[in-house]
């Protein structure tokens, strides 16, 4: 007689195997499904040819948007995050339309303007890796390099141009350069630009190119004054899309400060941060070139293996940086704001602000170099007093609370503002209101100027003989002349001031 295990063991076996081919058969269902979404944009077969060797399964969000948009020859007006995969966006549907349409006898045919050099180099960069099976031509324009070389890249009439605002100005005034056949006209980060004082050249640029142009305009927020005007006077009808914009919240980045007593307290803090946490890599900011050189410095001093980046820097430096943070050389970078826009390094992972960003935007456009493609990532902002009004600033413009964390053993004085207003901010002294309180306040301002009055002329008195000369103490008797002895800076840790001193 059977058993049920001998019964029942072939049906348990045939709904194993069942089971099991219907799973791969939903397995690859999903598969073509998200291998076919770009098949699904209509794109030119060279280009998913390209997309499938850079192994792009899926466009992003804003990939999605601005791909058919562009395709169906409408002006757009894009606010996108940095990294959110717009360069692409404008480059597939650009590349797309000159593989159906070609014209070898025209001029240039597309301008892509972008505010450094850097972002210039990796759009050229992605344009390289996308056009891979076509022959479509491009070249860059940018400050730097030579002007005679850069004359004979043009007269080889390549159907792309990227190029920084300043330099291509530069062509089109010495003649070198003719737009009048030009399709596509690209603004990357025009918000940028214009920040930068490239005004006039984008006017003087825009008004060289052809009046039924397409153009795409890209930015981190309309709201810009500068951007409306440029989004006005260069865009026909547009399309406007938003994706990411700079309120929104980095979902990936954990966002964190540290109080500061002084610069003295940010370097200790500094190094032991970059000692103790774990990164792959990390980006320092701050605000001025000087600092960035003297930071860099003192880094280096404190065995921390870094480089430095800034706009004073010639164009072969720069390259050699980038070069040497790209393949991991080195790990640590200290910037000024000019790499917070467009630059381009996997596996950064460690965001701190040295210095707290002046505006908003500027905020964004660091952290926004970590936590990019899906990523985690941290970015700490060091706050001295002076620079809490700013980072309250940045917090309500972003809707976000950073969050405090500490360095243990290197806690200073400084414990933040005893009052703080709704907006955040530190609440300073109430500034009088009543007639009363007015007068009293310009009643003593004026009792000040009489007493500085009156030493100002005691003085000029002494110095004309007229007046009783003013008893000096005795010098001191001093053991030797000359400088003192420079005393070098110490290694031991940050210890902050007593409380009694």
């Amino acid at each position: 007689m059977l058993s049920l295990r001998q019964l029942f063991f072939p049906y348990f076996k045939a709904w194993a195997v069942f089971s099991t081919v219907i799973l791969q058969a939903f397995d690859s269902i999903l598969f073509l499904r998200c291998t076919s979404l770009f098949t699904e944009l209509s794109l030119h077969e060279r280009l998913l040819k390209a997309l499938d060797k850079l192994e792009f399964t899926e466009p992003t969000p804003a990939q999605a948007q601005t791909i058919p948009a562009a395709m169906a020859q409408k002006d757009l007006l894009v606010s996108a995050e940095t990294g959110s995969g717009k360069t692409a966006a404008f480059l597939l549907p650009m590349l797309h339309h000159f593989l159906q349409n070609p014209s070898p006898n025209t001029g240039t045919r597309a301008l892509i303007l972008a505010p450094t050099r850097e972002l210039v180099r990796q759009i050229y960069k992605h344009f390289t890796e996308l056009a891979a099976f076509t022959h479509v031509k491009a070249t860059w324009i940018i400050g730097g390099d030579g002007f005679k070389y850069q004359k004979a890249m043009l007269r080889k009439n390549p159907e792309i141009i990227v190029a920084t605002p300043g330099r291509l100005a530069e062509h089109l005034d010495k003649g070198s350069l003719d737009l009048s056949d030009l399709e596509y006209l690209v603004l990357d980060e025009a918000d940028r630009m214009l920040d930068m004082g490239f005004k006039e050249e984008l006017e003087t640029i825009t008004a060289s190119c052809r009046p039924d142009r397409q153009t795409m305009l890209f930015s981190a927020t309309i709201s810009h004054p500068g951007v409306r005007k440029v989004a006005e006077s260069t865009l026909k009808e547009p399309e406007v899309i938003m994706i990411n914009t700079v309120r929104d919240q980095h979902s990936g980045i954990t966002q964190k400060y540290l109080l500061a007593d002084d610069g003295k307290h940010k370097d200790a803090m500094l190094v032991r941060l970059l000692n103790d946490l774990s990164y792959e890599k990390a980006l320092i900011f701050v605000n001025k070139k000087v600092e960035a050189d003297r930071l860099g410095g003192f880094l280096r001093y404190k065995d921390v293996r870094s480089v430095v980046l800034h706009g004073d820097m010639d164009q072969d430096a720069r390259n050699h940086v980038m070069n040497l943070m790209r393949r991991g050389h080195i790990n640590v970078m200290v910037a000024t704001d000019v790499a917070a826009r467009g630059l381009d390094v996997s596996g950064i992972e460690l965001v701190i602000n040295y210095d707290m960003a002046r505006k908003g935007d500027d905020y964004v456009h660091r952290i926004g170099r970590t936590g990019r493609a899906g990523a985690t990532g941290t970015a700490i902002s060091m706050i001295m007093s002076r620079e809490w009004n700013l980072k309250a600033t940045i917090e309500r413009y972003l809707q976000v609370d950073f969050e405090q964390t500490r360095v243990k053993g290197l806690e200073g004085k400084y414990k933040g503002p005893k009052n703080v207003k709704a907006s955040g901010k530190a609440a300073g002294k109430k500034k009088p209101k009543t007639a009363a309180e007015k007068k009293a306040l310009k009643d003593k301002k004026k009792g000040q100027e009489k007493k500085a009055a009156k030493r100002s002329a005691r003085r000029n008195a002494e110095a004309l003989g007229n007046g009783p000369a003013r008893r000096r103490p005795a010098p001191v008797e001093r053991a030797s002349v000359g400088f003192g002895t420079i005393k070098k800076r110490s290694n031991e840790a940050y210890k902050p001031d007593s409380e009694e001193e």
